[in-house]
C-alpha cells in the first residue's frame, strides 16, 4: 500500500494559508503546516529548514514572507522550487501579485524549476480590512493611505484558498497562471462606506502623502523595511495598473467570485469591526 499524498502549505497559519489548510483536510488530504512554529519548523530565512519540510511532500502551496517584492525574493523562490523539485515534490502553486515585476521574476524562477507549476496572481485581500493592517484604523473610525480614487477589485480569501486547495488537489493545472480578483472595482473610500453601512458606523477614508503615510508608519515602531514595502506597494501597484478585473475564480472554480459586500456583512456579523468587542 502507497501513503497518501502529503501537501506542504506554507503559511499555513496566515490569512489564505490556514484557509487552504482547512479546505484540503475536508477533502481528506493530509496536510504539513510550514511556518516557524510547525512541527517541523520552516523558515524562509533559514534555508536548513527547507529540506526537513519538503520530506515526503507530494504538492506546496508557496506563500512568501513579507512579500514577492523584497530583495532576494526570486532569488530564494528559485532556490526552494529546485529543492523541492529534488526531494520529489510534482506540483508547486505559487501566490503571487498583480502588476508587480518582482512579482513576476519570482514566477519565472518557479516555472524554471521544471515542476508542474500553477500561478494564482490575486489583487489586494477583502480581509486586509478586517484580519489585517486595515483593522486597526476602521476600529478607530479612519483609514489614511497614499491611495486616492484608484479602483481595485478587492478579492475574498476564502476564493484563493478555494482555487488553491482545487489546484493543489486536480490536475489539469499546470503552467496555467490565474488572475484572481472580485467581481467589482471598488475605491478605498468606498471599500470604507460599505464596511460603515454594514455596522453602523462613520467610518472615514484620507488619502494622505506617501512621506506622510511612512512617517506615521515609522512613528508606530514599524521598521523601515516594512515601511518602505508598504509605501512602494500603494504607490506603484495601486497606481491604476491593475483597475480591471480578472477572472480565475470561475475559470478554475465554474462560479463567480465572491463580491466585496459578502465578506463585510459576515465579518460584521461578527463583530470585528465593534470597538471594545471581544475578539
Amino acid at each position: 500500500m502507497t501513503s497518501p499524498a502529503l501537501t506542504l502549505v506554507l503559511g499555513g497559519t496566515g490569512k489564505t494559508g490556514r484557509r487552504v489548510v482547512r479546505r484540503l483536510t475536508g477533502r481528506g488530504h493530509v496536510v504539513r503546516i510550514g511556518s516557524r512554529t510547525g512541527g517541523i519548523p520552516f523558515d524562509w530565512n533559514d534555508s536548513t529548514t527547507w529540506q526537513p519540510a519538503l520530506t515526503g511532500v507530494d504538492a506546496v502551496y508557496v506563500t512568501y514572507q513579507p512579500d514577492l517584492a523584497v530583495p532576494g525574493a526570486p532569488e530564494a523562490i528559485g532556490a526552494f522550487a529546485e529543492l523541492a523539485v529534488r526531494t520529489g515534490a510534482r506540483r508547486l502553486v505559487l501566490l503571487s501579485g498583480r502588476g508587480e515585476p518582482e512579482a513576476e521574476a519570482c514566477e519565472k524562477a518557479l516555472a524554471a524549476s521544471g515542476a508542474q507549476w500553477t500561478v494564482l496572481r490575486a489583487s489586494f485581500f477583502a480581509q486586509n480590512f478586517s484580519e489585517g493592517d486595515f483593522l486597526g484604523p476602521v476600529l478607530d473610525g479612519e483609514l489614511a493611505l497614499p491611495v486616492g480614487d484608484v479602483q481595485e477589485p478587492f478579492v475574498d480569501a476564502d476564493d484563493i484558498a478555494e482555487v488553491a486547495a482545487t489546484v493543489l488537489a486536480e490536475g489539469g493545472h499546470t503552467g496555467r497562471t490565474y488572475d484572481l480578483t472580485g467581481p467589482r472595482l471598488l475605491t478605498f473610500a468606498q471599500a470604507t462606506a460599505a464596511i460603515g453601512a454594514a455596522t453602523g458606523r462613520e467610518i472615514g477614508y484620507v488619502t494622505v502623502p506617501a512621506e506622510a503615510y511612512a512617517a506615521e508608519l515609522a512613528a508606530h515602531g514599524v521598521p523601515a523595511a516594512v515601511t518602505d514595502l508598504l509605501t512602494y506597494l500603494f504607490t506603484s501597484v495601486l497606481d491604476g495598473r491593475n483597475a480591471y478585473l480578472g477572472d480565475g475564480v470561475r475559470q478554475v472554480l465554474g462560479r463567480p467570485a465572491r463580491d466585496f459586500t459578502d465578506h463585510v456583512a459576515e465579518a460584521a456579523a461578527t463583530g470585528v469591526w465593534t470597538p471594545g468587542a471581544a475578539s
